[in-house]
């Protein structure tokens, strides 16, 4: 036996996936409130894409890596949480390995398109307060373009080399994952052969994708607010501080759940605790992040509130 699961990549041809509880009553509750949560997310996400994509006044720098936000948002808990409801509406906890690496690969993809998109939004606030006069030069509609593609060119390269080089370690069993979905610091402790090269690439890609731009955000809000207390104006020093403050808020959060999930891998066993950093990673925040901006933003709310009394007034 142990020749043969020296020969195979791997003897587990799928996992199981515990869930978030055992009980089938709080099965239920759990259903109705990721349902919930996913429809708002979409919901709110697309509202807001719809509205960046209507309203020609949003066709700003800011609004277009929104809009690219509100799609990575909807993408993220599409990955994760639909999979969830299925298995709760079936009662099947199993998901194929393949699955499992594909699932893995879209929501690293996604991540890691997050941390980039965000230091461009950070870059882009850094510009328009910053150094105001070169603005529509250096955030012109091509380098727009350019920063959204090297960011999906390098979320794509990292969500690759982790699912390849997961792909490279044995599960002979057990194949038990304690999460509601596949990923890294849950699955390494499955693995039957060593994990050592897995750990120091999640650690140094972890440092690339989120140790550079949160150094890049740092330093970008620093100068905006050195900038923002010259303002004379109270009411224009609150307006720059609003504008900053959604982007800021939205940062701390996926920052502040990220490092915690994966900067932990010393422990064997995964906890409660790492279910509750994988829903807020997964559901809160993506749900979070158009309320945030909605609600801090007027020109947003100007819009969102039109496009729903002109349905209204069809009706």
């Amino acid at each position: 036996m142990e020749s043969d699961a020296g020969i195979n990549k791997t003897a587990v041809t799928e996992f199981i996936l515990l869930g978030l509880v055992e009980s089938e009553q709080f099965q239920f509750v759990v259903f109705i409130l990721f349902l919930f949560a996913y429809v708002v997310t979409v919901g709110g996400n697309l509202s807001i894409l719809s509205a960046i994509l209507m309203e020609p006044k949003l066709h700003t720098p800011m609004y277009f890596f929104l809009g690219n936000l509100s799609v990575l948002d909807v993408g993220c808990i599409t990955v994760t949480v639909p999979p969830m409801l299925n298995r709760l509406l079936s009662h099947k906890r199993a998901i194929s390995y393949e699955a499992c690496l594909s699932q893995l690969f879209f929501f690293h993809l996604m991540v890691g398109m997050d941390c980039f998109l965000l230091t461009a939004m950070a870059y882009d606030r850094f510009l328009a307060i910053c150094q105001p006069l070169t603005y529509n030069t250096r955030m012109s509609q091509e380098i727009q373009r350019i920063l959204v593609v090297v960011s999906w060119a390098c979320a794509l390269s990292n969500a690759l080399t982790h699912t390849i080089a997961l792909s490279t370690l044995n599960f002979c069993g057990p194949n038990e994952v304690n999460h509601f979905y596949c990923d890294l610091p849950q699955l390494f402790p499955l693995s039957c052969s060593s994990t050592q090269l897995n750990e120091l690439l999640l650690f140094g890609l972890g440092f690339i994708m989120g140790g550079s731009p949160v150094v890049l955000i740092i330093i970008s809000y620093t100068h905006v607010t050195a900038a923002v207390l010259r303002i004379r104006s109270v009411e224009s020093r609150k307006k720059a501080f609003s504008t900053c403050g959604s982007h800021l808020t939205v940062v701390c959060l996926f920052y502040g759940t990220s490092i915690f999930n994966y900067m932990r891998l010393g422990s064997e066993t995964a906890s409660d605790q790492d279910k509750g950093v994988g829903v807020f990673n997964t559901v809160i925040n993506p749900m979070l992040n158009p309320v945030i901006y909605s609600l801090r933003n007027s020109d947003v709310q100007g819009v969102l509130w039109r496009i729903l009394r002109g349905r209204w007034s069809l009706t």
